[in-house]
């Protein structure tokens, strides 16, 4: 790699990379579910934890030196392997 960058300076721009990370679902409640009228005396409602649902699945990301080529996201029981990252390319 140290002898290309010497004969062509512009070749770490030429490199595609990739990451992979899960991605959650979460059920949101909307405002307007979440209020609640009480009075000025009574105590503070507890608010309840964002919990992560069962749904989850696998954001692949391809990006080069400047932007975002491609992303996907994998199929529910899709294996991540080199014959998967290789359709994904083509």
């Amino acid at each position: 790699m140290k002898d290309q960058l010497k004969t062509d300076p512009d070749s770490l721009s030429k490199i595609i990379t990739g990451d992979e990370s899960w991605c959650y679902g979460y059920d949101l409640e909307t405002e307007q579910q979440s209020s609640q009228w009480k009075s000025a005396s009574s105590p503070r409602p507890k608010k309840v934890r964002q919990v992560k649902s069962h749904v989850k699945t696998m954001l692949n990301c391809f990006f080069d030196i400047k932007v975002l080529i491609h992303f996907e996201f994998t199929p529910q029981g899709q294996t991540v392997n080199q014959q998967f990252y290789l359709e994904v390319l083509k």
